[in-house]
Parts: C-alpha cells; sequence; structure tokens
C-alpha cells in the first residue's frame, strides 16, 4: 500500500515479511476469484456473500455499522442465522466512528442488545480510529474489503485465506487493544 492506495493484486498473493517482494499467486488459486466492486448494489451482495460464508466468526471493522450496509434486511437476517444456528458463532464488531451511530436507530445494535453472548461491539481506540479503510471477514477465509469507507469501491473474495488472516490478525490487534472492559460500547 503506497499513500493509501490499495493493491488489489495483493489479494492474489500471499502474505510474505515486510519488505519481501510478493511471490506469484499459490497454485491452483485463479485471479478470477477476486471480485472487484464498484457500486453499493454490488458492494452489499459482497457483503452478504462473505457473511454467509462464515461458519464460526465474523468480524467488522467500519466506521458506524454503515446502515446502507448493515442495516438492511438480508445482511440482518443473515447474521441472526448465523448466530442462533451456531452454537458457539460470534461476531465482532469495531467501530472507527461510534458518534453517528449512538445518534442514529440502527436494526444490527438493537439485535447485539439482543444477542450480547452471540454479538460483542466496540469501539476502536488510538490510531485505529484514524484508519479510512473498513471491511467484513468469515472465519479466516473470506473477506470483502474498501480502501476508503466512505467510498463503495472495494474487493471481495470468498477464499483467500492468506489474505484474510493478514486482516484479522490486524482486527485482533486493534480487537485486544480496544479493551471491553475500558472501551465497551453500550450496546445494552
Amino acid at each position: 500500500m503506497t499513500n493509501g492506495e490499495f493493491d488489489f493484486n495483493r489479494f492474489t498473493r500471499a502474505p510474505t515479511a515486510p519488505g519481501t517482494p510478493l511471490p506469484a499467486a499459490p497454485a491452483g488459486r485463479a485471479e478470477e476469484h477476486v471480485r472487484v466492486i464498484g457500486s453499493l448494489e454490488e458492494m452489499r451482495a459482497a457483503v452478504d456473500a462473505v457473511a454467509a460464508s462464515a461458519q464460526r466468526l465474523m468480524s467488522i471493522y467500519t466506521p458506524d455499522l454503515e446502515p446502507d450496509l448493515y442495516d438492511q434486511n438480508g445482511f440482518l437476517e443473515i447474521v441472526k442465522r448465523f448466530v442462533l444456528a451456531r452454537r458457539f458463532a460470534k461476531v465482532r464488531v469495531l467501530l472507527s466512528d461510534s458518534g453517528r451511530l449512538l445518534r442514529d436507530n440502527n436494526r444490527f445494535i438493537a439485535m447485539g442488545r439482543r444477542l450480547t453472548s452471540c454479538i460483542d461491539i466496540r469501539p476502536a481506540v488510538g490510531e485505529a480510529r484514524q484508519r479510512a479503510c473498513a471491511y467484513l471477514i468469515a472465519d479466516d477465509r473470506a473477506i470483502v474489503y474498501r480502501v476508503h469507507s466512505d467510498r463503495w469501491d472495494g474487493v471481495a473474495d470468498l477464499n483467500n485465506p492468506p489474505i484474510a488472516r493478514q486482516y484479522l490478525d490486524e482486527f485482533d490487534e486493534i480487537w485486544h487493544a480496544s479493551s471491553a472492559d475500558a472501551s465497551r460500547l453500550a450496546v445494552r
């Protein structure tokens, strides 16, 4: 990534140590698995597809649980089925800007209030609040990613474990830094 730009080719390659050139795409992995997204409708479809592919964990990094994506009937139904049908299912949400969320009536937050053992929402702290990106990761395999959360342009891949794990590791780091004790969003 250079000057806030996202390298879409990175989605087709395995991660490496910083400063090391990226290798060619793994054998058997075709680049057509990566979908480039350019509209709200495509982004909604990609978010729904990635969320529906989750088996045990959904991790969402978003400025404010964007209503155009996460307060839609289709997405809410996917999340409801996910957490109710799987015993150990978990949805974790990091918010980089929770101010707007607290002013709006969001059905995802209402669901989180009812399903507190399955849905955990936290405001991001520190430098993580300054990040412009947004993404949803299903387990450690599927991802939909936007470089700029104020635009619908992005990429999605339903089967890219190396990239999904890379962003999941980043999410986990921010998640742990945004400790539940010190900064839990009042969703109850």
